[in-house]
This record gives C-alpha cells, structure tokens and sequence, in this order.
C-alpha cells in the first residue's frame, strides 16, 4: 500500500518489496496512486493516527515476507497491541487496498488484451493467439478437414450456469464503488497528463475511495433470494447482453477476413447462459415456487427490455430507401399485417420513416417486443417468432444488395435472440432426492399433505407456468442432488404428473452424482435411467441429447482432493463411453466452485485435460460468487474468457488432444493408482481421527463464517461440528482458505507423490500428462496462497498437536514436490505473472491474517477477565474475514 512512507528505512524496503514483484511500470503507476489516494483518505478521515498504525503494520508484514521471523513477530506484537476499535479501522484500511489492488491488476489485464488485439498479423489480419476459436478452428481444419471442422463449430456450445452459492465475501454497494472507480481509472488513463481531465478524474476517484472507505463492509443482513436474482442481473445488464455477441462477430471477423459482415456468418450464437438463482432449493428454505416464478420474470423483463431497445436502435439507423433496397415480399406482408393490427401505431412510424421499409417493419417488431413485455395485444407467443421476422428483414436487405446491414447490425439482433430467447438465463431447479422421496411416500400414504410436500409440487406448476410465458428453454432443466439410483430420477416426473397430470412441464431431468460412491456408480445408473419412458420419449424428442452433472466440491470432501480428481476423471471417461455406445448425445455438467478445492483453477485448461468424447465440443459448468464477476463482470476480460473456453471447447475433441489425453492415461495408470491410494489413505488419516470435526471448527473460523452474510443458503445441512457429514463443501474450502492453510486445494498430494518417489518419472507424468499438469498448477496457486508461520497459529488453537503435525508435514512435503517437478526454487516460477499476483498480495494478506487470529483467539477464550466483548471480537473476525477474501481472491 504505497501510502508514503516517512523514514527512509521504511522508503528502501518498501521500493525493494515492489521492485522485486516485476509490476510492470503501467501497473505500478495505478497501484501507487491508488494506494496514495486511499492514503489521503485515511488520514482525513480515519481517526487519529490510523495511517500511521497502518504503515507500521504494513512494513513489518513486508519485512517478515522476507522470512525475517523476528518481523514477524514484530507485526503479530503490533496487531495485538491495537484496541479493538483501532484493528476494526486497520482491517478495513487492508481490505480497501485489496479492492484497489485487484482493480489495478483488472485494469491491466484489460490494458494487455486491448493491445494484443490491436497488434495485427503480416497478413493484415487480427494476431491469432494459440487460445483463440479462430486458431482452434484452423487446427481442426488442419487435422479433420474444412467440412467436419465447420460441422464441429457450428455445434459448438457453452453453457456457463450462475449460482447464489454464497461465495461472494464483498457488498453489492462496495461492487458498484469498485466499478465505478474502474470507468474513473480509464478515464484518467485517456486524459492528458497532467491536465484538467486527468485532475478531474483523479478527484473523483478520491471521492470514490472516501466513499468506498465510509461504506460499511459488512451486510446488515443475509441477501434475500430476491436479491441474489437481481445481482446476477446486474451482470447481464452491464456486460453479457452486449458482450456475447460482441464474442461472436469477433471470431467471424477473425475467420471470414476481408469478407467479415458481409455475408452470413460462420460463427453460431454458440453461448447459453444458465441460473440457479431463483431454482436452487437444495437445502435452502427461502427458494419458493413463487420465488421462481419472479426470477423468471425479473430475468424476461431485463431482456425484453434489452431487447426492444436494440431493436429500436437498429430500426433507427436503417434509412435504406426503397428505391434503392427494395423490400422482399415477406417484408412487405410483415408491415402490412403490422398495419392491420395497429394502424395508429403504423402510420406514425410510416411519417417518421417515409419510403424506408425495412426501417418501419424493424421499428415494428420494437413495438411487438415492448407488448410481449406487458403482455398485451400484439405480443409474440415465442422468441423464435420473433428469429423468423428478423432472417425475413435479414435476408430482403441481403436480396437487395444491402449485406453489410443484413450481416451487420441484425446479425447482432439474430445472435441476441438465438443466445437468450425471451427469459436471458434458462432458469434450473434443484433439489435434494431424499426431498423428493418423502414427498413421493407422502403422495403414496395417502392424507393430508405437508407444507414441505405441497411446495414441492407447487414447482413443477411454476416451471410449466414459466415454459408457457416465455417458452420451453426459459425453464426445464431439473437437476437432482445426490443420485444414488434411477429410481431417483424417475421420481420427478412421478411428482409432475401428481402436481399436474397430463399437462406436466417438459422436462430434461438431470442427475448429479457428487460423492466419490455415486461417480463409480453412474454408468450403470444412467443405463437404467435411458430405458425410463419418461427418458426414451425426451431423447426421441431432442436427437438422444442426455445431460449429466458431476460433483467436485462434496467428492472433494469426501476423499480428498487428488482422489477425487482421479475419480472425476475415470467416471467421465466411463459415462462418455457408455454415451457413445448407446448412441447418447452426452453433455456433462460440471459442478465447479471458484476455489481449487472445488473444481476451481482456469476452465480452458482443465477443458483440454478431459477424457475422449466427454466435451464433443459441448462444456457446461457453473459458476458462482466472485467468479461471476472477475469473468463476466468487465467486458474485455468477459470477452477473452468466453473466447478461452469456447477454443477449448472446440480443440478438446480434436483427435491430437483426445490422442494424447487418453494416451497419456493409459501410460500413467500406475502412477494414477499410487496417487489414488496413497493420498485417500493420508485424507483419511486426518479427517477420520477422533475428534477431528470439532478441532476443525476450532481451528478455523467455520464457525463464524456462518454468520457471515453472504448468501441466502444456509452454510450447512443442520451441521453438528461432531460431524462433517452435512458440512457443506463451501464452508470447508472457505474455512481452511481463512485460516491460510488451503487444505482442501492439496492436502495427500505430498505423501502420494512420495509414495511413487520416482521424480524423474513425475516429472516426465508432468510434461505429458494434461490432468496431472493441471492437478499440480492448481496445487501450486494454492500451496502459494497458504502461510506455515500463519498456519501454526491457527492450528495451535486446537491444542492437538498430533493433528496439526499431520497438516503441516503434508504441508511441506506436498510443496516440495510441487518445486520439484515444476522447476525453480518457489512455487510458480514457471508462472511469472501468477507469482507476482500472489506475492504482491502476500504481506498485506498477513497482516488481516494476525488481525483475524487475534479475534479468534479471544473467541476461543474460555477466561472470565476477557477485556474485549465478544460481539466486537466476531466483528472484527468478519471484517478481516471479507479482507482475506478480498486479497486471495478465492472464498469457495
């Protein structure tokens, strides 16, 4: 936090700590304004001599980065000494900086792209880096001709699904502070130097930062699921509607060259965009029938809103006389049957338009939106409706020789349309199978129905009251938590058929297999589940399309984080062969969280790790909490992440990829079995040791995490800290990320790979095996994220010494394996810009650190003569609780 140090020890460290990172100069120049602004703001006001106790703080966490340990000492004595008062105005001074750095770093990122895509090749055309559809596509041209190659783009698909797990630490109020800063940082940077722009920029953004200072970090209280529905809107309001198709036309821009916009695109409208929140009821009370019903409808109104006004915009600009661009016969009989059924409305836009059809009938199909809006007279039954029209004016413009329109702007409308249709987000329910079992015994016993029962029915009613209003993708997926059996499964459409008979929604019933028990079981699973009449008539009706969602977080926590991506791996690869036997169209979703221990870690690489015929070039994962927004909330970065996937997605079924990737299976099976074993035996020998749960609890702040409020689920399935049984897997990951450990991201990795000793061998698993590439990069992001000297802090709260010597000799085994076989003498050398991401953050992440031990000790405490309350105490855990979050950039 560059707040102008004022001794020149502290000058000299300080400039050493940020040189040593490798900023670049464009970064660092944002960051140490940035941090000067808050600075400023700090000192007018924060109370007397916050500043100065927050460079204290901060030189000596930079000092003991160094493995100076008697800073660290230094800063632990420092944080300690702070009234209780003072460490609240430390912790939130920390987290602003972190919100500012992160910004800084965004900033970049979109600084970096923005000049890649300025770059052009000798050809002239846009540089095609290795991660882009455009040379993916080239590949598969390359390797399958241009007729399959075409073939496989044209049915390529991504499927991002939204979630309200609560994994996002920040207010929504400290979001739009931050975004707001970031318009302020562009702007500074397109300003003159030094000049009356820049000033003026630079103004506002320290009253920005007073405003993001003032800003209670803290929510009052839990968000509503209301509240989650319109804070995901927020994101398709202020980037996705636009941006997507904006992805589009520049991978057609990059394939078509000279000819881009000027005939019919290559490219599909290949993104679909999905959502739990409003559907999710999977141990979360507060999801209604009638709470899904409004989600739907919140998510139809910012659409058709959206779309009504790109329609009018376009209309506006299509000035095209007759004379010159003759309308077509279908244009022609679309105005007509507009002016027939409005003709007030008709002849006002005919006086606004004179001799401009295809600016009238675009104009018309604005006003047939804005009723299908409010539901009035005129409105279309179905958005493909409104796709017919638009292709009538799209192909009359291209008929008359007006291409560049017809493959311009109503391109962009027709890819709009076709990605969102008439909801935005196809609406997901989710339930538990043990729910769903009660209700059906219930229904069968015969007698007055519980509360709980008729909500369950209640559902399917909703979805078929959604699928009417705005058409069969707006809702209809239902996925079933915990699939243990086909019997699971089928009662679904047992449940429509007591909620609704013959007039039951249609539904693609979706199994999710979690736990380590029920991967191993899903092949013989779904062979049953295809031969349900309920199933057979769906796969008739959709080509043999079949979709599948796989688990990570609670398999994860049930055997550890290497077995359970051994398993993961083995029941993909076994459910896309039995998809391919059976003639299955397979689609496997992918339960990930933003956290390693979750599933997390970059998508595109762990797309091209997957087994043969598990992506066919089809990927669907969820995705949640601050991931929503570090992907999708600023759209160049949402524009380059879509785009990564989207090339993974296509390359992973490329016969080289799915060559090596199940080569490189088969060949390293045994030390897969190593790894399996060995690492299940050492997960198990912690969190199957007598007492383990309650020495958990007290060791991290798992606890308090669920007063935390960060979403409207509850953080368990009625928990006791006896058991992790109910634990959900958010808080589990969430809890040892506090406490600077990150367990659930590598914890048996360092004892497997031991096991197998071979290092020449691993090293070579590591060059040519994409999954343990993978598995050993997301392990060192998150060995890299953890603390030993703040690990055994936390740890000593639990007086079991036996259990923390188990934590920290996995500790230090796994990490140097992990060095061993990825090059260098720290972890993430061979990813330079990672690296300097993590250690920028490190000595201002440790600091809240001590901040945070110092709460949870004194909450630990069991002494009478404990001079600070314990409410003040659980405040100051969750401010530096949402300032860690903040600076690791993980939650769960």
């Amino acid at each position: 936090m560059p707040l102008e140090p004022t001794n020149t020890e502290a000058i000299r460290v300080i400039s050493r700590f940020e040189a040593s990172n490798g900023i670049p100069e464009s970064m660092r120049a944002d960051v140490r304004m940035l941090g000067g602004l808050l600075g400023q703001v700090l000192r007018e006001s924060g109370t007397p001599g916050l500043f100065e106790d927050v460079e204290r703080l901060r030189l000596a966490t930079i000092q003991a980065a160094d493995a100076d340990d008697d800073a660290f000492a230094r800063a632990a004595s420092i944080a300690d000494s702070f009234t209780i008062e003072r460490a609240d105005e430390v912790a939130r001074a920390f987290t602003c900086y972190f919100h500012l750095v992160n910004l800084a770093e965004e900033h970049q990122r979109v600084r970096v792209l923005r000049e890649r895509a300025g770059r052009t090749s000798d050809a002239g055309g846009a540089e095609r880096m290795p991660d882009t559809v455009a040379a993916a596509f080239d590949r598969l041209r390359r390797e399958v001709g241009d007729d399959d190659a075409r073939k496989r783009l044209a049915e390529l698909r991504f499927h991002p699904v939204f979630t309200a797990h609560p994994t996002e630490a920040r207010r929504r109020a400290v979001s739009g502070s931050i975004r707001r800063l970031s318009e302020l940082l562009a702007q500074n940077d397109a300003a003159s130097r030094g000049g009356a722009e820049q000033k003026r920029a630079r103004r506002r953004m320290l009253e920005e930062i007073d405003t993001l200072w003032r800003t209670a970090p803290l929510r009052a209280q839990k968000p509503s699921p209301t509240d989650e529905v319109r804070t995901v809107m927020g994101v398709f309001d202020e980037t996705l509607f636009t941006t997507i198709p904006h992805v589009y036309r520049r991978i057609d821009d990059a394939l078509r060259g000279d000819d881009a916009g000027s005939t019919a695109p290559l490219v599909p409208a290949f993104v679909r965009v999905g959502s739990w929140v409003g559907g999710d009821r999977d141990g979360n009370p507060y999801v209604t029938a009638d709470l899904t019903r409004e989600a739907a409808d919140i998510a139809a109104e910012h659409v058709l809103r959206g779309l009504e006004s790109a329609l009018d915009r376009i209309g506006r600009t299509l000035t095209l006389d007759a004379q010159g661009t003759p309308p077509s016969a279908e244009v022609e009989a679309l105005w007509a049957a507009f002016t027939a059924a409005q003709p007030e409305l008709a002849a006002e836009i005919a006086k606004r338009s004179p001799d401009e059809p295809h600016r009238r009938v675009v104009l018309s199909l604005a006003h047939r939106v804005q009723a299908t809006r409010t539901g009035s007279d005129d409105a279309y039954a179905a958005p493909e409706e409104l796709l017919a029209d638009l292709r009538a004016v799209q192909d009359s413009l291209a008929g008359s020789g007006a291409t560049r329109h017809a493959f311009g702007g109503v391109q962009h409308l027709i890819w709009q349309v076709e990605t969102y249709g008439f909801h935005l987000a196809e609406l997901e329910v989710r339930q538990h199978s043990q729910v769903h079992a009660e209700a059906l015994a219930e229904l069968e016993a015969g007698g007055e129905l519980s509360e709980r029962t008729q909500e369950v029915l209640e559902v399917f009613r909703a979805v078929a009251d959604i699928q009417r209003r705005y058409g069969l993708r707006a809702a209809g997926r239902y996925v079933v938590s915990f699939t243990r059996s086909a019997d699971d499964l089928a009662a679904v459409h047992r449940l429509a058929a007591h909620a609704l008979g013959d007039d039951a929604p249609v539904l693609d019933v979706v199994p999710l297999f979690e736990t380590f028990a029920d991967l191993q079981a899903a092949p013989d699973i779904l062979a049953e589940v295809v031969r349900l009449p309920e199933f057979r008539e769906r796969l008739e009706a959709t080509g043999n399309r079949l979709e599948v969602m796989l688990g990570y977080s609670d398999s994860s926590k049930d055997v550890g984080p290497v077995a359970a991506t051994l398993a993961l791996y083995d029941a993909q690869r076994a459910i896309a062969q039995w998809a391919v036997d059976a003639g299955i169209r397979l689609t496997l979703f992918h339960g990930r969280g933003g956290a390693l221990g979750r599933g997390g870690g970059p998508a595109n690489s762990a797309i091209l790790a997957q087994p043969p015929h598990s992506v066919d070039g089809r990927f669907k994962l969820t995705e949640q909490g601050e991931v929503i927004f570090a992907r999708y909330g600023e759209p160049v970065i949402a524009m380059r992440h879509i785009e990564q996937v989207a090339a993974a997605t296509l390359m992973a079924s490329a016969p080289s990829v799915e060559k090596r990737t199940s080569g490189a299976a088969e060949r390293f099976a045994p030390i897969a079995g190593v790894l399996d074993a060995v690492s299940r035996e050492r997960f198990f020998s912690l969190v199957h040791a007598d007492g383990f749960a309650p020495w958990f609890a007290t060791v991290t702040p798992m606890e308090e995490i669920g007063l935390l409020a960060l979403g409207s689920r509850p953080a368990r399935r009625g928990l006791s800290v006896e058991s992790l049984e109910d634990l959900r897997a958010i808080p589990w990951v969430f809890s040892w990320t506090q406490a600077r450990i990150n367990l659930a991201g590598w914890f048996g990795l360092g004892s497997a790979l031991d096991a197998v000793g071979d290092e020449e061998a691993l090293r070579e698993a590591y060059r040519e095996w994409p999954l343990l590439h993978t598995m050993i990069d997301n392990v060192a992001m998150s060995l890299a994220k953890t603390d030993e000297r703040i690990a055994r802090e936390y740890l000593a709260l639990g007086d079991r010494e036996d259990l923390a010597t188990i934590v920290l000799d996995e500790l230090r085994l796994t990490r140097d394996w992990v060095i061993r076989l990825t090059g260098g003498e720290r972890l993430l050398q061979n990813k330079p810009i990672l690296q300097r991401a993590v250690q920028l953050r490190t000595p201002y992440v440790d600091a809240l650190s001590l901040l945070q031990l110092r709460a949870l000790r004194g909450l630990r405490t069991t002494a009478t003569t404990q001079p600070v309350r314990k409410p003040d105490l659980q405040r100051l855990l969750l401010l530096t609780v949402s300032g860690v979050a903040a600076g690791l950039q993980n939650t769960g």
